[in-house]
């Protein structure tokens, strides 16, 4: 175990730890199994003891990739719109293409901004956005804040939980991770929870009830 805490620490401290911060947070913007979260955090609650990566450097960097992704995802929106590739053609993906959809129209800054906690909600309401034209600038500097507060968020909770575990970087940084997930979690079932059915998606019952009648007719 003193080995992999020695490793750890040693990785740390290394000047490429933080592109690999940038190139995971920026791939993130756009591709959703990239785990941004995990690797800020696990770094960040490092940093609470051993003060290695710089805990104002990391989420600099954190804040600076999250922007850059969210913004190439605008782009991607924009350009190929939402249902380009397999991938975006899944029924979660689509039903999560049309919520956000209907949530830029009524409040797109609260989207935005909540959005970047979600990794399967970020994606959505980034190529959403671009597909449907929202005004670029408008959401550069919405994603300007998004990026500022999931950073500090993410190095937060790292620094929090990492405190207590001076001697054990490794659980330390699990547990933090852990957290942070749940978290995540606890965030998108409410985000779920309030967005409810969309209109233009109908149940069930209500599809069979319409073939009934078609064929009573």
């Amino acid at each position: 175990m003193q080995e992999i805490n020695d490793f750890i620490l040693a990785a740390a401290g290394q000047p490429w730890v933080l592109f690999l911060v940038l190139a995971c947070c920026l791939i993130d913007g756009f591709f959703p199994p990239i785990p941004s979260e995990s690797v800020v955090v696990g770094l960040a609650a490092v940093a609470a003891t051993a003060d290695v990566p710089n805990p104002w450097l990391l989420a600099v960097v954190a804040a600076l990739g999250a922007f850059t992704g969210d913004n190439i995802a605008y782009l991607i929106g924009r350009g190929v719109g939402t249902s380009r590739w397999r991938w975006m053609r899944g029924r979660r993906m689509q039903k999560a293409f049309r919520w956000a959809g209907l949530e830029l129209r009524k409040r797109p800054a609260s989207l935005i901004l909540v959005a970047r906690f979600v990794p399967i909600g970020r994606v959505a309401v980034n190529l959403t956005a671009g597909a449907t034209h929202f005004r670029h600038m408008r959401f550069v500097l919405l994603t300007v804040m998004s990026a500022i507060l999931w950073a500090a968020y993410s190095v937060g909770i790292g620094l929090f939980f990492g405190q207590w575990f001076e001697d054990n970087h490794l659980l330390g940084a699990v547990i933090a991770i852990i957290c942070a997930v749940g978290l995540g979690i606890v965030v998108d079932l409410v985000i779920s929870r309030l967005r409810g059915k969309l209109p233009d998606e109908p149940d069930e019952e209500s599809g069979e009830r319409e073939a009934s009648r078609e064929a009573g007719a």
